[in-house]
């Protein structure tokens, strides 16, 4: 189901007649139309001119100098969350990387002096720093900010920054840490009933991390708005400011173009003529890899994600919102072989979509072609479309027979229908990081792919339920969940988003764990989750009502940064 989980199938006959009635589903039309079309014009290519990107890198280099020189640790962390939250970690990694494992070294030694007014804020910070990087710090450094009852101190409540700072830390908890735990109920508690008595620009931030914290928060999505609550602070640094402001502004022409180019394959492909069934969806497919990578070297990687995740998207309204149960049987086989001979008899649009994945497969394949491990990707791109090819008949039967399975046994399915798995494998093998040991780890049933797999079948489930009641559908997560614990609606809800919550323990322990496994590998698959998390919070679904998605495209594709 991807994206929208929207299923309504019609019963299976042995020949569909030309004047089938078939299912029809009022997706509303792209709002960008030919919006970023201008941006393939060669005059848009350049990102900037010859003094911008002497500016940009004379800024840089005083960055990686301050990082490399402060000996001010708390300083040091401030800077190294800066950088991150401002999404300019790629010109930095190197630093980073040096800096918070001398860091990690010294704290481990007691090898350096606690700042006085680091308090719980420093301890905090550092402790999320370091976790998120893989570094393996115990959360008992937090004993110290409880009293002898063993509650946190009611006396740190006032410290604002602190207690904000130990939320954020919390959130990268692993299960079984029950001082995190209480960490997180502790200072949400204290955060919400304060917020009404702080500076509004505060109280904006707060609010903001309540509902997404910044570890299940996509960097991009949050930079213009941390860059102006980041420039209110009289204490910022302005060379990172304005070097991150820069590199905003050149970063979104690269991605306009991206987009404009994507743009004109969807128009050149005449998709809104041929496959009229389906969602018209680019600039939101496109956020999806924006979300996972900003990074300019993987521009090739975005413009080819977001064409897969299109083809998912033809895929799903495919199965969901068109063809017979006896068209999807043969249409599932034409992916098993890879082949078009089971659908030649099938209408002309679902050997479109078959066509256009193929298609796509073969860019990637020419993309791919020196890399050594090319036919490892295609092999298991091709795997993961049968794989969630299956999945969806799964569900069309399902449908078809009004069958409503257990939550368990829909979940097992639904790992494969999110359609992460074959997202993920793609992203791998297009940013470079195609390994042999990689893929096997990937292939192995990895508890961070299965974790995050089922956050985005989970999540787009309960944003979806409500608008798939209106009309004949596979039965959703909330359900099934319904159904097995003789649950009501907010019952099931309240379960199911429990179990979110666990399978994010399941991340950050993996993330712990596999120190065999590159760090950006980790960190593109944690970002997936992180896009999921994006996308459907609020029990919205962000990739089929555009208009929930507008101020974001806006703020991050079209307008630029005015200095």
């Amino acid at each position: 189901m991807s994206f929208l989980a929207s299923v309504l199938v019609m019963p299976s006959t042995q020949h569909a007649p030309s004047n089938l009635k078939r299912p029809s589903v009022n997706f509303a039309p792209s709002i960008w139309h030919d919006t970023f079309l201008k941006y393939v014009d060669s005059k848009f290519l350049d990102v900037a001119d010859d003094n911008t990107k002497q500016q940009a890198q004379k800024l840089r280099e005083e960055v990686k100098v301050q990082l490399s020189s402060n000996n001010d640790i708390l300083q040091k962390l401030n800077i190294i969350d800066s950088i991150q939250r401002l999404d300019i970690s790629y010109h930095f990694e190197h630093e980073i990387e040096k800096a918070i494992n001398q860091i990690y070294i010294n704290f481990t030694n007691n090898n350096f002096v606690i700042p006085k007014e680091g308090g719980i804020h420093f301890y905090a910070l550092l402790f999320r720093l370091l976790r998120q990087k893989g570094y393996q710090i115990s959360s008992d450094i937090f004993n110290k900010f409880k009293n002898s009852e063993g509650r946190f101190k009611e006396i740190i409540a006032q410290d604002v920054k602190g207690i904000w700072s130990l939320y954020e830390a919390a959130q990268l908890r692993v299960h079984e840490e029950a001082i995190l735990e209480e960490a997180n109920d502790f200072t949400y508690t204290e955060l919400k009933s304060i917020t009404n008595q702080l500076s509004e620009s505060l109280a904006v931030q707060i609010n903001q991390s309540l509902k997404q914290p910044l570890h299940k928060a996509v960097p991009r999505i949050g930079t213009r708005s941390y860059m102006s609550f980041y420039e209110e602070d009289p204490y910022h640094n302005k060379s990172l400011l304005t070097f991150a402001k820069l590199d905003f502004n050149m970063l979104q022409k690269l991605h306009q173009n991206e987009v404009g180019d994507i743009t004109k394959w969807w128009k050149n492909g005449e998709f809104s003529t041929k496959i009229p069934y389906a969602r018209e969806r680019v600039v939101e497919a496109y956020f999806w890899p924006l979300a996972i990578s900003s990074d300019p070297n993987y521009s090739t990687a975005r413009m080819l994600i977001t064409k897969l995740t299109v083809c998912i998207s033809f895929l799903d309204d495919t199965y969901d919102a068109y063809a017979t149960l006896q068209e999807l049987e043969l249409f599932t086989q034409a992916i098993q072989r890879w082949d078009i001979s089971p659908i030649k008899s099938l209408p002309e649009c679902m050997k479109v979509v078959f066509n256009t994945i193929l298609e796509v497969w073969k860019e990637i394949e020419s993309v791919t072609s020196k890399d050594e491990n090319s036919s490892l990707v295609l092999q298991h791109i091709k795997q993961e479309f049968f794989n969630l090819a299956q999945a969806y008949l799964v569900e069309a039967k399902w449908c078809h027979r009004g069958y409503i399975p257990t939550y368990d046994e829909y979940k097992v399915n639904g790992a494969i229908s999110s359609t992460l798995p074959l997202q993920i494998i793609a992203f791998l093998g297009l940013a470079g990081f195609a390994t042999k040991e990689v893929f096997d780890w990937v292939m192995s049933d990895t508890k961070i792919v299965k974790a995050v797999s089922l956050i985005g079948r989970l999540m787009d489930d309960m944003a979806s339920h409500k608008f798939e009641q209106q009309r004949e559908h596979v039965a959703s997560a909330v359900e099934c969940c319904m159904k097995q614990y003789d649950f009501s609606q907010e019952e099931a809800n309240k379960l199911i988003l429990k179990e979110i919550i666990d399978y994010w323990k399941d991340i950050n322990e993996e993330c712990l764990k596999s120190n065999n496994i590159p760090r950006p590998v980790l960190d593109s698959i944690v970002n997936f989750a992180r896009i999921i998390e994006f996308t459907y919070s609020n029990f919205e679904d962000k990739y089929t009502n555009t208009e929930l998605l507008r101020e974001y495209v806006v703020e991050l594709l079209l307008d630029p940064i005015v200095f």
